[in-house]
């Protein structure tokens, strides 16, 4: 079977969701309380064994995750104090849970927001639930700001969407529309030349900044047809059908790929990726809270923005030589780290704190050099997805039931009004799960860590031992000598 044909097999038979990280919802990317249930190897989903996964979605700003089956069917779980989880209510769920009232749809495509979630379904409609404060549901109206179960958005013919922490992004088949955008427009990470800001009192200095509720189509791209698109915290990338890049909203640290710090209110082309080194059509993007990334000719990872606490800011895309000949498949960007799926491994980095980056309890706890996730070296990766402090990946199950027989499984706490029937085949011991119910949060974006005052404490310190056990996707080490990561 060709590769090719291998992957569109793979595409409809979905996988085995593995997971890591925290599952303090209510307490990641919070100052208050001791944060603990990490889960710092992958660890299967008892609630989700016998469940053929295909796509999974979070968010660099999200502590709530979304998983959609080859049947369509979504599932949720996570923080859910704006309903983001489109289950009715606003009571946090630790087991993945049935959206029932997107039944009758069968979803395709999804992202998250801070604490917003936005589907797709396979007819092109698009449904969102969670805050709504900013417009960012894209429902014509900011008169609800909660909406705890979906709501219709207003954008037809849709083919994706990606999500900002308070704004959302659709990509239409619609000619002369192909990118739509709702939401927060502080930025300008809605593209359409202005942050909307206003006084709010005659007289007084308290800006505040008007809410988007209708999806608007973005202006200077009504030419060009956008093929993919990626958000972080508070900017946007996307890529047009001729391989060009653009980014703009917030500037901070480089992440838009111009050699500036300037918000940009409008798309601008990044200029290295034009000429000779356009994105091919299966190139691969991804945005963090404060980086971005995209796979170029040759499979090549390009990377801009900050990517660590220590050393200096990318100010414009430059190519990440430790993981130069790899076959990049999927990426995805959380706060501060970077999970790959690559050929038969699974390679993660960046700046972690609850074992997001899955090297287990012997492992580092954060990487500034790509390394294998070594429990799932030998595994191909479908899909990947990270969030504030957790990630997601999605692995074929064909020839591994050895090696998912030794994971562990988790199994969550029950939600008291009754949750979905589980597997039957319960047959391996659930990880441990003990901690106390933390006290109702009031919660107010302050799970926003990176963004305006990234203060370098996010994360432990990389470990500067050079003979760390795990068997790294990693370059030469020394001042400008970074080669290609070693295959075992």
């Amino acid at each position: 079977m060709s590769n090719v044909e291998k992957e569109t097999d793979e595409k409809k038979g979905g996988g085995e969701i593995l997971f890591c990280g925290g599952t303090s919802w209510e307490t990641i990317g919070r100052k208050k309380g001791p944060v603990e249930g990490n889960l710092v190897s992958p660890t299967r989903l008892r609630s989700l064994l016998n469940v053929d996964i295909r796509f999974v979605a979070s968010g660099c700003a999200s502590c709530h995750c979304v998983a959609l089956d080859v049947e369509g069917r979504c599932f949720t779980w996570g923080r859910n104090e704006k309903g983001q989880l489109g289950v009715g209510d606003k009571i946090q769920r630790d087991r993945p849970t049935l959206v029932s009232q997107l039944s009758k749809y069968k979803i395709v495509q999804a992202s998250a927001g801070r604490n917003h979630t936005v589907v797709v379904a396979e007819n092109g409609e698009s449904l969102a639930f969670g805050w709504n404060k900013h417009g960012q549901l894209g429902t014509g109206s900011t008169k609800n700001e909660f909406e705890p179960s979906p709501v219709s958005c207003l954008v037809s013919d849709v083919k994706t969407t990606a999500s900002g922490a308070d704004f959302t992004v659709w990509l239409s088949s619609v000619e002369g529309a192909s990118i739509l955008t709702a939401g927060l427009p502080q930025y300008g990470q809605l593209g359409h030349g202005t942050d909307n800001e206003y006084n709010t009192k005659d007289g007084s200095v308290k800006l505040a900044y008007e809410a988007q509720p209708r999806p608007k189509p973005i202006a200077s791209l009504s030419g060009e047809t956008i093929v993919k698109v990626a958000c972080g915290t508070n900017h946007t990338i996307a890529v047009d059908a001729n391989g060009h890049v653009y980014s703009w909203g917030f500037g901070g640290y480089g992440r838009l790929g111009h050699r500036e710090q300037k918000d940009e209110w409008e798309p601008r082309r990044v200029d290295v990726f034009q000429r000779q080194n356009v994105l091919p059509p299966d190139a691969v993007i991804s945005a963090g809270s404060v980086n971005s990334a995209c796979t170029a000719a040759g499979g090549q990872l390009y990377m801009w923005g900050k990517l660590k606490n220590t050393g200096d800011d990318w100010m414009y895309p430059k190519p990440v030589m430790d993981l130069s000949g790899w076959n990049l498949r999927c990426m995805d960007s959380g706060n501060m780290h970077h999970f790959v799926g690559a050929d038969q491994s699974c390679i993660s980095w960046g700046q972690a704190q609850n074992g997001e980056l899955g090297y287990g309890p012997m492992g580092q706890k954060s990487s500034a050099i790509p390394k294998k996730v070594d429990i799932l070296e030998g595994m191909y990766v479908i899909s990947v997805a990270c969030g504030l402090s957790h990630s997601m990946v999605v692995v074929d199950r064909t020839n591994v039931a050895d090696q998912l027989s030794q994971l562990d499984i988790y199994d969550g706490k029950a939600f008291e009004e009754g949750t979905e029937e589980e597997p039957a085949n319960q047959t391996q011991p659930a990880t441990k799960k003990k901690r106390k119910n933390a006290k109702d949060e009031e919660d107010n974006n302050d799970d926003d860590l990176a963004e305006n005052g990234h203060k370098g404490k996010r994360g432990g310190k990389v470990s500067a031992n050079k003979s760390a056990k795990a068997p790294a996707a990693r370059g030469k080490t020394g001042k400008g000598k970074s080669g290609r990561s070693r295959k075992s």
